[in-house]
Formats: C-alpha cells, sequence, structure tokens
C-alpha cells in the first residue's frame, strides 16, 4: 500500500466515525468555515513546527526558538498569528511568555498529522 493510498484509507475511516457518531461536519457550514480557518492558521510550516514543538506542553518563547530553529523575531510573529487566530493561548509570568495549545481539539489533529506524514512513523 502507498502513502497515498494509506492516506485515502485513514480519511474513509475517520470520516465513517464521523459519520457513525453523527459529527457530519459537511452537514454544518459553521464547523466547515472553523475548520478551515484553523487549517489555514496552520498551513505555514513554521507555524506547524511550532504547534508540533509546544503539543501537549507549555513552552516560552525562547524554548519555542530553540526547538525550531529560527530566530526570535520570525517565531514571535509566527506565535502572534497563532495566538490571534486563538489556535495557542498565551500568559506572561515576569519578563517570559508562555504559550500553550488552546483546544483539545489542536492537539488531536496534530497527533494525526504526525501519526500520517513523520517520516519515522511511516513503515
Amino acid at each position: 500500500m502507498g502513502f497515498c493510498d494509506e492516506i485515502q484509507s485513514q480519511v474513509t475511516a475517520e470520516i465513517i466515525v464521523a459519520q457513525a457518531g453523527n459529527l457530519d461536519l459537511i452537514a454544518f457550514d459553521n464547523d466547515i468555515e472553523r475548520a478551515a480557518f484553523a487549517l489555514k492558521a496552520m498551513s505555514h510550516p513554521l507555524r506547524l513546527k511550532i504547534l508540533c514543538a509546544v503539543g501537549e506542553k507549555e513552552l516560552s518563547v525562547q524554548d519555542i526558538v530553540d526547538c525550531v530553529g529560527t530566530t526570535q523575531s520570525n517565531v514571535s510573529q509566527h506565535l502572534a498569528k497563532l495566538r490571534d487566530k486563538e489556535i495557542l493561548a498565551s500568559r506572561r509570568d515576569a519578563n517570559r511568555i508562555y504559550y500553550r495549545v488552546n483546544d483539545e481539539r489542536t492537539l488531536r489533529l496534530i497527533e494525526m498529522m504526525r501519526d500520517v506524514f513523520c517520516s519515522a512513523k511511516q513503515h
């Protein structure tokens, strides 16, 4: 089974599960809009890398910079976009700002993307 076949199988399985649980996303335009909004916010490679780095943890800006390997200025710009779109939440502690994923559903989506796309998990 090729990579595309695996993705198609995964998507088909997810659709069946969603429909079985009365979670048919296609039936609700506001759910589609919300999903598209979140996916668009995460679609930049660096923003996706930031989300993977943060995962279930809470990290400072410097921790994120160290994980993703780019400048603090660049990371801060992308963190602001993720925060403005309510993908990430932040809190200040003295002179440090900490970020965490704002929604459990986003964490599940990140984990699903890791399972599907990360080379360490492919066969």
